[in-house]
């Protein structure tokens, strides 16, 4: 080994169809990265071969993770370089035992969720204790990138700024705020909250699972249920009960983009099973008393049903179609069902919190995570911000879209993730106030990031670019944060998730920030403030 040589690795889905259809871009990224290092006198070796029989050079399981890790020198420098979804768990075991310098790389670019897969894996990197560096840019000759390049490759290290970052200060929080703060984490810890949890670990999220001992003493604990009891159950709704589900979301003005062909266009039967696993869901949340429950959301059951998304976005709207138990009375009417998106437990054990302190000040209690996809600047001139492009992958609740039911539709999932077909839960986010965070694992301990923000308005030309140059069947929110650029957010964030929540006046966000974050404070999580906030009462 030179003290001038880089292994690349690139950790990939655990699907063949994304891997395929992904690679080209990896490629043209490894290329770009590539040029630069060698002008800066360093050799990028790829430390995993391309197999052209498969048509892609992704790690596409943890094995082979494994083994392309323990194949390099233990003290090399190693680049995980991602222009796609991956799963961190198939590079994740070998940088866990690794001893030299660690970079996660990203394009800046929202074709494929690259920027999603290296935060995925960073969150996952520091739940795990794993010193790394990470950095990402769109053409890989701009200054910021050589600047930290140049660092990483002397030192091993990286520093990004972190002026935004302070910790909680309960002073900032009012006497009666931090008094119903109090009784809301008392009332956890004596009464409990249960998180069902439909199979643990989705997609490689290692960073998205929380330690039972550290949600016990907040007094949450999980209901482990599988994905296979949900098939069953579905299977039990009659279609009465689907169809008018169905018929429900229709009479408010849904959209549903119906095709014939369920290879690749969403048809009504689709519909129609995940009207059956709404019903379903709502059931299972009721029979085991799950304040929250975390749906999995692709592997295994979409070999089994359609996509579970449209299920989520129900679930988590307060007006959304009644489900009763047998004796015919309605399960929490008036209520969402607590759902979070990918069974990741951090954002689930958020909306719990988020749930509580917006019951009990009167702002709206729709909740949901989403992707920080990508983000440019206005191409239409209507603001000079930054704008980020959050969007989840299927489903956001209604109650957040331009126009609720009647703006929202329902389009079939790419077949490369779906082979089984089912419908988005989407639409554009209407401008507003909101609340955006985020719980982690750091240090063995519970960790909050909260800041403010809002989602602002745009043209319908610069919203459908930016759905083109992303995944245009998805829920989009035109995001603003206060106090927080692009690249200070990008070098703190602990994970590919981001909680948003909204609230009906910029002082009721700022109230809620605070009274959130105390409640945090109280079930001893250590919470940091984000930018811009201003102070509660």
């Amino acid at each position: 080994m030179s003290e001038n040589s880089i292994y690349l690795f690139a950790s990939g889905d655990s699907r063949e169809s994304a891997n395929r259809t992904c690679w080209p871009a990896q490629e043209a990224m490894e290329k770009a990265f590539a040029r630069e290092c060698r002008e800066l006198g360093f050799d990028v070796i790829r430390a995993h071969r391309v197999d052209l029989v498969k048509g892609h050079g992704f790690l596409a399981s943890q094995r082979e993770g494994m083994d392309a890790v323990a194949s390099v020198p233990s003290n090399a420098k190693i680049v995980v370089a991602e222009a796609v979804w991956q799963y961190s768990h198939h590079i994740l075991p070998g940088l866990t035992s690794h001893k030299g310098p660690i970079l996660t790389l990203a394009n800046w670019s929202g074709q494929w969720p690259g920027l999603v897969g290296m935060l995925n894996l960073n969150g996952s990197l520091t739940k795990a204790g794993v010193s790394y560096s990470t950095l990402w840019s769109a053409d890989f000759d701009d200054g910021f990138f050589r600047e930290h390049l140049k660092a990483w490759l002397s030192t091993g290290t990286i520093s990004h700024e972190d002026s935004h970052v302070a910790d909680y200060d309960p002073d900032l929080t009012s006497d009666a705020d931090k008094e119903t703060a109090g009784r809301i984490a008392s009332d956890l810890r004596l009464n409990k909250s249960i998180m069902g949890v439909f199979d643990e670990g989705c997609m490689g999220m290692y960073n998205a699972i929380i330690p039972d001992e550290l949600l016990m003493p907040l007094g949450v604990f999980k209901e482990r249920l599988s994905q296979s009891a949900l098939y069953h159950e579905t299977l039990q709704v009659s279609e009465v009960e689907a169809r008018a589900v169905y018929d429900w979301m229709r009479a408010r003005g849904m959209t549903f983009h119906l095709g014939r062909d369920g290879a690749t266009e969403l048809t009504e039967e689709q519909v129609l099973m995940q009207c059956r696993m709404y019903v379903a869901a709502v059931r299972m949340a009721d029979a085991f008393d799950c304040e929250t429950i975390g749906i999995q959301y692709q592997q295994g059951l979409k070999d089994l049903l359609p996509a579970s998304d449209l299920v989520e976005g129900m679930l988590n709207n307060t007006e959304r179609p009644d489900v009763k138990r047998a004796d015919g009375s309605v399960i929490r009417p008036g209520l969402p069902v607590i759902h979070f998106n990918e069974v990741d437990e951090c954002a689930g054990l958020d909306a719990l919190l988020i749930n509580r302190t917006h019951s009990a000040l009167g702002e709206p209690l729709e909740t949901t995570l989403h992707d920080i996809r990508w983000g440019d600047l206005d191409a239409s001139g209507t603001t000079d911000q930054f704008v980020w492009v959050f969007e989840i992958s299927g489903a956001a609740p209604p109650a957040h879209h331009l126009g609720g039911w009647t703006g929202s539709e329902s389009l079939r999932q790419p077949a490369m993730y779906f082979p089984s077909g089912g419908g988005t839960l989407s639409g554009v986010a209407k401008p507003g106030e909101i609340i955006w965070s985020r719980i982690y694992v750091q240090d063995g301990a519970l960790h909050m990031d909260i800041g403010r923000g809002r989602c602002i308005e745009l043209p319908e030309s610069e919203t459908e670019r930016r759905r083109q140059n992303t995944t245009p069947e998805w829920p989009i929110m035109h995001g603003v944060l206060d106090g927080v650029s692009r690249d200070k957010l990008m070098g703190r964030h602990k994970a590919n998730h981001i909680q948003v929540v909204y609230a009906n006046s910029a002082s009721g966000a700022d109230r809620a920030l605070w009274m959130r974050a105390h409640l945090a404070h109280e079930l001893n999580i250590q919470v940091n403030i984000i930018g811009d906030v201003t102070r509660s009462g």
